[in-house]
């Protein structure tokens, strides 16, 4: 059979043939004196395995390792394997489906596409502070955009190196205290009166104490500060992270910090 005859039994393309060859998934047979490759029928019967394996939802690099292991066992065994595989697979499909239902969710209750994804925790106190600014009835202040923004970015980051227990602290104690949202957005208006402020103003002392006392007792003892963030002028994601705020709001959140450290 020449390699269009073999395709066209099999049920692939020539180019799905040729890459077989030269990945190893199918043996090339030599070619004759005219140049053309003579396929066999064992030729079809591997290139009919092939085919079957990818169907089942194997990579080709799957593949080529049932291909490469399966002398001396029995077809159960493949068989088997390939089944834990594909259940894997079907029960990562159920947690990613899980995942986007509550991003689905936050998105459906009104959270900006910039904040979202996070994590229903803190989802719920996202969601806490917009029903505190409505019952307010008065513009949001800057800051509580901010401040969602950058917990967002912290919750990441305490993802990543897998230390998540101030913030499980945080959202524990304000879910619990029906006041939280209010006190938070009264600290975040007294920041905004901070905007355009020096970082030497007289407020900062007191914006700082206010900032201290959102902060649950639990969240507190829980969160790790770099000496960096309080002490010494602030370099790498500290100094990135002041930058974000002006001089007198980044002096308040930096005497807050020294206050939490000690």
């Amino acid at each position: 059979m020449r390699i269009g005859e073999l395709a066209g039994l099999v049920g692939v393309s020539t180019r799905a043939i040729r890459h077989y060859h030269r990945i190893g998934l199918l043996p090339e047979p030599a070619r004759q004196g005219n140049g053309y490759r003579e396929y066999s029928l064992r030729d079809a019967v591997g290139l009919a395995r092939v085919r079957r394996l990818v169907e089942l939802g194997l990579s080709l690099g799957e593949v080529g390792d049932v291909l490469a292991g399966d002398a001396g066992r029995d077809l159960a065994e493949i068989l088997r394997e390939l089944d834990a595989d594909l259940a894997g697979q079907e029960a990562e499909i159920r947690r990613r489906r899980g995942r986007l239902a509550q991003l689905l969710r936050q998105a459906e209750a009104g959270m900006p596409a910039e904040q979202a994804p996070v994590s229903p925790g803190l989802a719920g106190l996202f969601n806490d502070m917009a029903t505190a600014a409505a019952r307010r009835e008065r513009p949001e202040p800057a800051m509580a955009a901010t401040d969602r923004e950058v917990m967002a970015l912290l919750e990441t980051v305490s993802t990543a190196h897998r230390d998540k227990s101030w913030l499980d602290a945080l959202t524990g104690s304000l879910e619990e205290d029906p006041e939280a949202g209010e006190r938070a957005y009264a600290l975040y208006a007294l920041l905004d009166e901070l905007a355009g402020a020096a970082a030497d103003d007289p407020r900062v002392e007191a914006a700082a104490e206010a900032i201290v006392a959102a902060i649950p007792e639990a969240a507190r003892r829980a969160i790790r500060i770099p000496d960096g963030f309080f002490d010494g002028p602030p370099e790498g994601f500290a100094g990135a992270f002041y930058a974000n705020f002006a001089p007198a709001q980044a002096a308040a959140i930096r005497l807050a910090m020294k206050q939490m450290k000690q």
